[in-house]
Order: C-alpha cells, then sequence, then structure tokens
C-alpha cells in the first residue's frame, strides 16, 4: 500500500520557521519526484516545490528563497524547510507525486520517474501573530 504522511505543521508568527517532512513507504521513493502543495481556504491547490530523483528542484516564485526542498532516500523521506514565513503562507500542506494539477515547472525541473500518483492527507501550517 503506498502512502505518504506529512508532519511538522502547526502555528507560527510572522517571519518564523518551520520544517515539513513526508514519509513515503510502499513504493521505491528514490525513483520519485516528490511534490510539495498547498491549499489555502477559499483556493485551489498549487504545487509550490518539488525535487525529482536526481535532487534537481523547483520552486514556485512566491516561495522562492524562502522555502528549501531536500529528501533523504535512506528514510525515505522529503523535507520542506520554510523560513520567513507569511499570513499568506496559511494553508494545508501536502506532498505528493501527482503531476497532474501541477505546474509546468515540476514537468520542466522534476520529471516524474514514479509510477504511482498519489497525496498524504496534509498537515496545517498557521502563520499568525
Amino acid at each position: 500500500q503506498v502512502q505518504l504522511v506529512e508532519s511538522g505543521g502547526g502555528l507560527v508568527q510572522p517571519g518564523g520557521s518551520l520544517r515539513l517532512s513526508c514519509v513515503a513507504s510502499g513504493l521505491n521513493f528514490e525513483y520519485y519526484a516528490m511534490g510539495w502543495f498547498r491549499q489555502a481556504p477559499g483556493k485551489e491547490r498549487e504545487g509550490i516545490s518539488c525535487i525529482s530523483s536526481t535532487d534537481n528542484t523547483y520552486y514556485a516564485e512566491s516561495t522562492k528563497g524562502r522555502f528549501t526542498v531536500s529528501r533523504d532516500n535512506a528514510k525515505n523521506t522529503v523535507y520542506l524547510q520554510m523560513n520567513n514565513l507569511e499570513p499568506e503562507d496559511t494553508a494545508v500542506y501536502y506532498c505528493g507525486t501527482d503531476w497532474g494539477s501541477a505546474p509546468s515547472g515540476f514537468r520542466s525541473s522534476c520529471p516524474q520517474t514514479g509510477y504511482h500518483e498519489t497525496w498524504g492527507q496534509g498537515t496545517l501550517v498557521t502563520v499568525s501573530p
């Protein structure tokens, strides 16, 4: 059974930092490009960052310079380090391998070489004073 489990969300003040983790099971993690997506209240889910199986990365303009994606294949885990958080970053954050609704940058920078298309259950990040 393929499963992605996110953790690390929470409440943080503007300017603060959080590190999200996503642990994968049931798939050959090293062969998968991994993506981070988020969905703010009342908005559609958007792809914000990805990392390919060869460690190439992509960032949406809204996160560039503040967020860093990384992976540890030995732990089947992908991370998203988020610094200088802003209230506009408040959202449920998901990791996933489904590029169907992802921005074109995902396909060009992080071509999906894995077979399974799946999502985690999400972790809530709230940025508020």
